[in-house]
């Protein structure tokens, strides 16, 4: 018996602080700050020695539960947050911010919308209609991704978070595209997807360390590079994987090799970049095309 599956798109005493601004990206080390769903926030946190320390260490910051990427930006801090594709506008978003010194505090922020199109794909029915043993395998899948992609590398801070285009070719704007399989409405895209001939070479788009590696149902061959403090870059649908678990990776170090593993209409590089586990626009991690 098949079955129908809801797909998930790939492939904390505190003082109330008033509201935050996010603050302009104007740090080349930084992605472009773009606070809507699928965006990224990024919302100053203070100053630097925070109440005449100097040299203070940098405050941690949490959104809900999930620890979100602190780094030095001029003499301020700044938090670096992911807002996912499912977050609602309407509301007010709140950092739990805890000091050196052990002190909380609250800081918020506000999004704007963003509309996002739909997309309507024709894909082998197997991958809609899943069978009992594939639907068996998506789920000890997503449950492994969904550890994965919670990864947090306290003491790993990543140099930049500028990226390097992991392929060439033309890029599409399928970012949190409404995607309809076989007539199915499915979760957002949550990805880039670069256009490229089979075999083209797909290279690391930021120094890290590769934390996962291996064939899954949607995803196809898949890398997933953990660059620090929650900051991952995912490579999908590879017709080869060409490194390992555990690989420490210089920028543009190769991961593979571009294919159509997976669910496919052909070949191409799935390109995710994800922020405190959510999966956030690429575009505003890459030079512009």
């Amino acid at each position: 018996m098949q079955r129908r599956l809801a797909l998930v798109a790939f492939a904390s005493f505190g003082t109330f602080a008033p509201v935050a601004r996010p603050a302009p990206a104007a740090d080349p080390l930084l992605p472009q700050a773009l606070a809507v769903p699928g965006g990224v926030a990024i919302v100053e946190l203070g100053v630097r020695g925070f109440r005449g320390v100097r040299g203070a260490a940098p405050p941690s910051a949490h959104f809900g539960a999930t620890p979100v990427l602190v780094r030095a930006r001029g003499k301020a801090w700044v938090a670096v947050v992911g807002i996912g594709l499912a977050a609602d506008p309407a509301q007010p978003q709140s950092l739990t911010v805890r000091e050196a010194d052990g002190r909380e505090r609250q800081v918020t922020f506000t999004l704007k919308r963003k509309q996002y199109a739909e997309q309507r794909l024709a894909v082998a029915p197997r991958h809609v209609e899943l069978s009992k043993e594939d639907l068996a395998r998506y789920e000890r899948e997503r449950a492994h991704l969904g550890v994965v992609l919670r990864h947090f590398s306290a003491t790993r801070e990543p140099a930049t978070l500028r990226l390097v285009l992991p392929t060439n070719g033309p890029r599409s704007s399928s970012f949190g595209l409404r995607r309809v399989f076989n007539g199915q409405p499915r979760s957002p895209h949550g990805g880039m997807d670069i256009a490229a001939e089979a075999g083209t070479p797909v290279l690391s788009a930021a120094a890290g360390e590769v934390i996962d590696a291996g064939d899954y149902f949607f995803n196809g061959n898949t890398v997933i590079v953990d660059h620090g403090q929650g900051f991952l870059t995912l490579y999908c649908h590879l017709a080869a994987i060409d490194t390992e678990r555990g690989k420490a990776l210089a920028p543009g170090a190769p991961v593979g090799k571009v294919g159509a593993t997976g669910r496919v209409t052909g070949p191409h590089l799935h390109f995710s970049v994800y922020l405190n586990a959510q999966s956030v626009d690429p575009a505003l991690f890459l030079p512009p095309a």
